[in-house]
């Protein structure tokens, strides 16, 4: 079934059609000046939003996971509360910096020779519990949970020394912490108390009526401390590309190319080997893991996708090593358009479970696809995201663009879906039944724009130059509105608000937010 305008093809949900959003600017974290030359360690690599939507993370190249928190809830009460003051809600969603933290650090593995980036790959967050927020990110080859809490400072006061030796919030000075009789270890004092006092302390007239001991009280001060609870290392010969946490609060996954992992959260030093497509021999490998999800509602069920363009759904009833897959979706090729770059372009780079988990949503090279985990024939709907770029196959292949890895996500009510494109833009597709819905948007504070101005390029490496003067003067590309597009600008990374029309998004290193 072939559907229209926007280049969408198929049908998806049973929903009503919904009206196209109308999608506004919100705010933008980290907006670079015109000209400025963006650092490397700064580009965010990864963005997440929690279950509840009032935190956001991103995480960069740099190893930092960076904490945003909602404050237009906080500052208007829950929705339930204005619903019953009959309050209107107007307002758009507003989140603010919340805290930041270096999480992972630059290693050098010496049995291999291997440098291990800093790059945090992946985010996920965990559980709440007392006020603390929980959540995992790895790099290539660590994955780290961290606990996140506010501490209240705690100070001493009531000391048993005049007012007037005090200072001034009540504390006593370093100078007079000794009392006027040190005691010794058997109870007994000490014959010569002044020897341990400061030249400066004096008794006041009189003595000390009362002794008080000291109290040590929590002041209104208070502090985010960013605790790393526990490592889960050494499990991963190959890079870790996907984590996610299972809907049981007690366990997860962690994929590499060839081989899915499944860790307990309070078990560092063990993890079980629960898919492995690795050959006996490396030579007869035709296809790599690219991304793993677990099922939002069913622990048991998890889905993986490969370079080959294909989703196995893994039940984990099955056996203690899912090495066979419960459903297997995949669409086969027409026949004679196979090509050279077939197989590239086919390579799945993410996968996204809808909130209710009827849906996987799929990103690949050239389209979002998205498939019914009931109906294994094919995708229930295709959304052409870059087909104008299929005649400059050759010109991406060279100059690597072709194998960029594009993220993907669902809105909460699962009407409709996103991804991200060059230049810095980014597209939302209806998934509704007989829906049209196709828009174009740009991380800029005018995200309706679809021409994006060429923005300052970072340096290039010495093989791109010698590629770019090897094509010769080329135009950038242009899609079929005639936009011309910039590969050096790509939004990879965006997700969207779990309960509203709220989509965050990473331009290098610019964390920009809109609302419909």
């Amino acid at each position: 079934m072939n559907g229209k305008g926007g280049g969408e093809e198929g049908v998806a949900a049973t929903s009503s059609v919904s009206p196209p959003l109308d999608w506004k600017f919100s705010q933008v974290f980290g907006e670079r000046t015109a000209g400025e030359e963006v650092q490397e360690v700064d580009i965010i690599s990864a963005i997440e939003f929690d279950k509840s939507g009032d935190h956001l993370a991103t995480g960069d190249r740099g190893g930092r996971v960076v904490l945003f928190e909602r404050t237009d809830a906080k500052e208007h009460g829950s929705r339930r509360e204005l619903e019953k003051l009959d309050y209107s809600i107007s307002r758009h969603p507003e989140f603010r910096y919340k805290t930041e933290f270096q999480s992972h650090e630059p290693e050098f593995d010496y049995l291999k020779s291997l440098e291990i980036e800093e790059k945090i790959n992946k985010i996920r967050w965990c559980q709440t519990s007392n006020g603390a927020l929980f959540l995992l990110s790895t790099n290539d080859k660590t994955i780290k949970f961290w606990k996140v809490q506010e501490k209240k400072v705690k100070k001493v006061s009531e000391m048993n020394v005049d007012s007037s030796q005090a200072s001034a919030n009540g504390n006593i000075p370093s100078s007079c912490s000794a009392s006027p009789r040190p005691c010794l270890p058997n109870g007994g004092c000490s014959e010569r108390p002044y020897k341990y006092l400061s030249s400066d302390f004096k008794f006041p007239p009189g003595g000390f009526p009362t002794l008080r001991l000291p109290v040590v009280v929590a002041s209104e001060d208070a502090s985010l401390i960013a605790r790393c609870r526990r490592v889960y290392a050494h499990a991963h010969d190959y890079h870790i590309n996907s984590i996610s946490k299972n809907s049981d609060g007690e366990t997860f996954i962690s994929a590499d190319d060839l081989r899915i992992n499944l860790w307990n959260l309070e078990i560092s030093n063990q993890s079980f080997n629960i898919v492995d497509v690795k050959p006996a021999n490396m030579e007869d490998l035709t296809e790599v893991i690219t991304s793993a999800e677990f099922h939002p509602m069913q622990c048991n069920t998890l889905a993986y996708c490969s370079s080959k363009g294909s989703i196995r759904l893994v039940d984990l009833r099955q056996s203690a090593l899912c090495d066979n897959h419960s459903k297997l979706f995949e669409e086969h090729e027409t026949p004679g358009t196979r090509s050279f770059f077939t197989e590239i372009i086919a390579s799945i780079s993410d996968i996204k479970f809808s909130k209710n988990g009827r849906h996987i949503l799929s990103r690949d090279y050239m389209t979002l696809k998205l498939w019914d985990i009931n109906m294994d024939s094919g995708p229930v709907a295709t959304f052409q995201v870059h087909e104008y770029l299929r005649p400059r196959l050759c010109d991406l292949y060279e100059n690597d663009s072709i194998f960029d890895k594009f993220e993907c996500c669902l809105s909460g009510d699962g009407l409709r879906v996103a991804t991200g494109s060059y230049s810095n833009l980014f597209r939302v597709f209806g998934c509704a039944s007989g829906s049209s819905e196709a828009t174009t948007l740009e991380a800029s504070k005018n995200p309706m724009r679809r021409q994006a101005q060429t923005p300052a390029r970072p340096a290039r490496s010495l093989s791109s130059l010698t590629r770019v003067v090897r094509r010769g003067s080329e135009s950038p590309g242009a899609d079929a509105n005639g936009n011309s597009h910039d590969f050096t600008t790509k939004l990879l990374h965006l997700a969207w608000h779990p309960n509203e029309n709220s989509i965050a998004c990473a331009a290098a290193n610019s964390l920009y937010m809109y609302y419909a």
